[in-house]
């Protein structure tokens, strides 16, 4: 075990922000390719059972039809992976992207208790997940990795608003202020 440890810290693995640019490269290629097949009758008919049960999207249809709902999806999906693609160098912009992350895989996580025959009964039901289930069931890692996204740009937005309200302090402290000397005649 020693020597895969050691190998795995030789390749990098523990470099500074690995893991956060993994992640953030990661669901940036995921909404694209996600976005992508928004586009397509395919996938307007294939999301038909999954929107129309779900508790917070299923709205979607009678506001803006099957292809609308679709298409929809599709430019929000591309907002959202632009949003965390523009976060690598404004954390604040990853932030929003990382907020429709979050919204967009609890809205799809939802309609799992909802979903008709989600549950496979010749083997017993609940845990045994049919195809549509297991298929919802990523946007649980999707959703924790959206969750990780945000709280590190949090963290790193606000981290470097104390660290600029911190030198603002000190370049006012190291600014001649003559009215703190009085006036020399």
């Amino acid at each position: 075990m020693n020597l895969i440890t050691n190998v795995l810290v030789r390749v990098g693995i523990l470099k500074k922000d690995l893991d956060y640019h993994f992640a953030r490269a990661s669901m940036v290629i995921i909404f694209f390719f996600f976005g992508y097949q928004k586009w397509f009758q395919y996938e307007a008919q294939g999301l038909i059972p999954y929107i129309s049960h779900g508790p917070l999207i299923f709205w979607m249809y009678p506001v803006f039809g099957i292809r609308g709902a679709t298409w929809f999806l599709g430019v929000s999906e591309w907002l959202f992976g632009a949003l965390l693609f523009c976060g690598f160098w404004n954390k604040k912009a990853g932030i929003l992207g990382a907020l429709g992350s979050c919204f967009s895989f609890i809205s799809t996580f939802t309609i799992i208790p909802f979903f008709p025959n989600g549950w496979e009964a010749s083997a017993g039901g609940f845990p045994a997940m049919t195809e549509h289930v297991g298929f919802l069931m990523k946007d649980l890692v999707l959703l924790a990795v959206s969750f990780y996204l945000l709280q590190e740009d949090v963290k790193r937005v606000s981290l470097a608003a104390k660290e600029s309200e911190s030198l603002g302090l000190d370049k006012a402290l190291l600014q001649d202020d003559h009215s703190r000397f009085g006036t020399w005649g």
